[in-house]
């Protein structure tokens, strides 16, 4: 946190800017109010970078539009229903959105959107007090009805208006909320928290893609364990991906094992640092951490409790992987997000029987092929998977997991094992065998396969000379 002296000096900085110095005097000759707002103004109070430029102003849409024409190198409409309007100015990305004053009705998902006339009703209306902020233009004054410098002095998280008026408005924020605590390391004042607790149910009336984007927004940040962990007390998660707070198992005095849910909050961390330390991923990766948490979610329903106080999940990746399909589908997720969290939930416990004996080459393949274009993530969660506090037992399933990635690369040196396929293509097969396209070309084209995997590279002729003999064989 920077004094207030060294953040409005910074601000001062952006307010001098080409972008905010065009647009101030933009709107001063069009007699018009504008002011920077929200994020960036915190984030120059707390020292981070400022990387949204986000504007408020008394203008409407079309005259918003009006205005930044003549100095934008583009303009669109973000949201024109909602009053916002995007442009580029001075090479910088902006949106400008009229005053508002929204809220729920109680019954539809989506706020009626009104539009306001003062920035003091605008900024008492937003979800926290330290985004409740604006920079007014170009005098430069700051403007603070709710007390957000002090809340932010403070590290809290508290709205504007009485918590149970904010999040009727707009229950979203109760997710907004979660989020903010974990990527600002806020702590979120008691009333505010009784209101999360309380009202989680409304969070039904807002539509699944907004609870999917401020998840994803959660998973995202640097250390999103708390925040989840908040959406799991509160009742929320319960509403919307009950899967996690189910982890909760109830453990008895004759059978021990794991506690899943911590398991995987720290699988998360993990797979995080791995993230980070092995440097091969260009931004914070939410197919990664979505896989991570939702890894055991296959566990309380395969849960089955043994002779001799042992605990067993039988198959629960293939639960797991078919539970987040449904999960994220509901919460309208993408394809494929949903296709690669899946995939490496199915695969996470694939690795382990490598420390039961070798694997073959023939293995390694596979494994590889199984993976695709997930290997790498695959390596990330299967290494954050082990949360052992035995550190000999640690230490063996890392030194078997690196020797794995050694011999994959040694593979991929000799032959594309990324790529992996057999030596003859359909068309190749169909010539061969006097074949029309149909079932017995796949057949054929997976016999290959395995061949392939099998041995390794034997080149094209040997592979028609197998493929003879297996069709000779299959004739019998």
């Amino acid at each position: 946190m920077q004094s207030v002296a060294a953040a409005l000096d910074r601000l001062g900085e952006l307010a001098a800017s080409p972008t905010v110095a065009k647009l101030a005097a933009a709107f001063e000759a069009a007699d018009h109010e504008i002011a920077l707002v929200g994020g960036p103004v915190r984030d120059a109070f707390l020292g981070r970078q400022v990387s949204d430029l986000d504007f408020t102003t008394d203008a409407t849409p079309d005259q918003i539009l009006e205005i930044v024409k003549p100095i934008a190198g583009a303009h669109w409409d973000v949201g024109r229903d909602f009053g916002t309007i995007g442009a580029k100015i001075a090479g910088e990305t902006v949106e400008i959105t009229t005053y508002r004053s929204d809220a729920y009705d109680g019954a539809s998902r989506k706020p009626e959107v009104v539009f306001g006339s003062t920035l003091d009703d605008d900024l008492t209306r937003r979800d926290f007090t330290v985004n409740a902020l604006a920079l007014r233009l170009p005098e430069l004054t700051l403007v603070d009805p709710s007390g957000g410098v002090e809340d932010l002095i403070a590290g809290i998280l508290r709205t504007p208006a009485a918590p149970e008026q904010s999040f009727g408005d707009d229950p979203l924020r109760m997710l907004r909320a979660a989020r903010f605590s974990a990527q600002l390391g806020f702590v979120i004042e008691e009333g505010t928290r009784a209101a999360m607790f309380e009202l989680a149910p409304q969070i039904d009336r807002i539509s699944a893609e907004r609870v999917r984007d401020e998840l994803s927004k959660l998973l995202l940040t640097a250390t999103p364990r708390g925040g989840i962990r908040l959406l799991v007390d509160s009742g929320l998660a319960e509403r919307f991906i009950p899967e996690i707070p189910a982890l909760r198992l109830e453990v008895d005095e004759h059978h021990h094992h794991k506690d899943v849910y911590e398991h995987s909050l720290m699988v998360l961390d993990q797979a995080i640092d791995y993230e980070v330390s092995r440097g091969r991923m260009a931004s914070p990766d939410l197919v990664l951490r979505l896989a991570a948490l939702l890894h055991d979610i296959g566990k309380p329903a395969t849960r089955r409790l043994e002779p001799g106080g042992a605990v067993s999940f039988h198959h629960h990746d293939m639960v797991g992987a078919k539970l987040a399909r449904k999960r994220l589908r509901a919460l309208r997720f993408d394809n494929d997000t949903i296709a690669a969290v899946s995939r490496l939930i199915e695969l996470h416990l694939r690795f382990f029987g490598y420390t039961d004996g070798v694997w073959s080459d023939s293995a390694v393949r596979r494994y590889v092929r199984d993976a695709g274009d997930q290997l790498e993530r695959l390596h990330i969660l299967t290494r954050a998977d082990v949360t052992t506090r035995n550190r000999r037992k640690a230490d063996r399933l890392a030194f078997a997991y690196d020797d794995l990635e050694e011999r994959i690369a040694v593979l991929a040196e000799e032959e594309e094992l990324a790529a992996v396929r057999p030596e003859l293509d359909g068309r190749q097969i169909m010539q061969l065998l006097g074949l029309k396209p149909g079932p017995l070309v796949g057949e054929a084209y997976r016999f290959l396969l395995d061949v392939r995997l099998d041995e390794g590279p034997i080149g094209p002729d040997a592979a028609a000379e197998r493929l003879r003999a297996w069709w000779a064989r299959r004739a019998d």
